[in-house]
């Protein structure tokens, strides 16, 4: 295929109209008229037909569609080219990195590629596919993507959308070491491109673990909830944590963050890790008498263990109320979601909430949200997802 044409128009209404205009791509259900079709190239027009924008439609956890250009075109390489050439400049200071080998190469619609993100993994890339439709033309965007990136070594696809797909696959070059030990400054992590959606490390929290490894974490006991592979203890150790105790429900979690601290020379059995639900290690937390000088909240958006059922959006400000009890005198907090139906005031919200007459004062002393490889557009605020918040709370 060397071409994908708009040859549809979809209506939208005069609410949506406005938003495009304004530089918002992401297409909802609400903003169109009629709808009918799915998984279709188009043309968007206003309610009197007047042509306004060129993109797709294609069911994904985020709305139906995206707007790809606001002036007309055809969607052939040298378009997805083009795009890829803009998002290298952006990142140009990253590639002369000798101590981050790990980032983000194209941030969907913050590159102005809704529907499709790349991440560089120390000379691999991997692509992550979010609909059907930005599917459709994958030999197009691969062949634009090595125009610019001729020395990719391999890569592979996450398909994270509804397909009979494998989830992940290895689809160009060659097949990267298992585990591809990475670099984020300085300190190492071990990552494992075809196992699933995931790899090992969540590249933009690359902040927060600096921040960590950088002092913030110097001399504190350190409790990493949600844990995963560790990453945020592993931090914390090498910025000179006096402990860190890891906790995830998942098995995997264990062998995964031994890993972790062996490949940066700390002694797995000189920290603690844990194979629990988190709001079980709370109970049994308090009932050791245990406190934590920093604690790490950074849980998935939504999850379910059996019968219970936990989201960001409901249910965040039980985990800083079980927090309390098991924080020191005087500690930290670290307040983290990538849930982006949670407003960044909506979510300082509901962290003060639950902190305001239950401790003698607390500060908001650092904030991160998506470091600058994770590309933002300003007139899209819900695609800036990250929120991390840390407080220092005097109980």
């Amino acid at each position: 295929m060397s071409k994908q044409k708009a040859i549809y128009q979809q209506k939208v209404t005069n609410q949506a109209k406005k938003r495009i205009l304004n530089g918002n791509p992401l297409i909802q259900p609400a903003d169109c008229i009629d709808l009918k079709l799915m998984n279709q190239w188009v043309d968007f027009v206003d309610e009197k037909n007047n042509w306004l924008a060129q993109g797709y439609l294609g069911k994904q956890n985020k709305g139906v569609g995206w707007i790809l250009s606001l002036t007309k075109c055809e969607f052939d390489q040298a378009f997805f080219t083009q795009k890829f050439q803009k998002a290298k400049q952006k990142r140009s200071a990253f590639f002369s990195q000798d101590l981050t080998t790990a980032f983000r190469l194209v941030n969907g619609e913050g590159d102005g590629l809704g529907g499709i993100t790349i991440d560089y993994y120390q000379g691999y890339a991997v692509i992550s596919w979010y609909n059907e439709t930005i599917y459709q033309v994958k030999e197009l965007i691969l062949k634009a993507f090595l125009t610019v990136y001729p020395d990719t070594l391999g890569i592979y696809e996450k398909n994270r959308f509804e397909t009979t797909l494998p989830e992940t696959q290895h689809i160009y070059g060659k097949a990267a070491p298992e585990p591809l030990i990475i670099k984020e400054n300085g300190i190492q992590y071990a990552t494992y491109l075809n196992e699933g959606w995931m790899t090992g490390i969540f590249l933009d929290q690359k902040e927060v673990r600096n921040y960590l490894a950088s002092g913030f974490a110097s001399g504190k006991k350190v409790l990493n909830m949600f844990s995963y592979t560790g990453a945020f203890s592993i931090a914390s150790a090498m910025g000179g944590a006096l402990s860190t105790t890891s906790v995830d429900l998942a098995k995997r979690s264990l062998p995964k963050t031994k890993e972790q601290f062996s490949i940066n020379g700390i002694d797995p059995a000189s920290q603690k890790i844990h194979v629990i639900d988190t709001f079980d290690y709370f109970h049994y937390a308090q009932k050791k008498g245990l406190t934590f000088d920093l604690i790490i909240l950074d849980p998935p958006s939504f999850a379910r263990n059996g019968k219970k059922v936990f989201s960001v959006a409901k249910n965040y400000g039980q985990l800083i109320a079980d927090s309390l009890p098991i924080l020191s005198k005087k500690g930290w907090i670290v307040a983290s979601t990538n849930a982006a139906n949670v407003s960044v005031k909506r979510f300082k919200q509901m962290i003060e909430q639950e902190l305001k007459g239950k401790v003698q004062s607390y500060q908001l002393v650092q904030t991160f949200q998506l470091p600058i490889d994770f590309t933002v557009l300003p007139t899209f605020e819900q695609g800036n997802y990250l929120k991390v918040f840390i407080y220092q709370i005097v109980r």
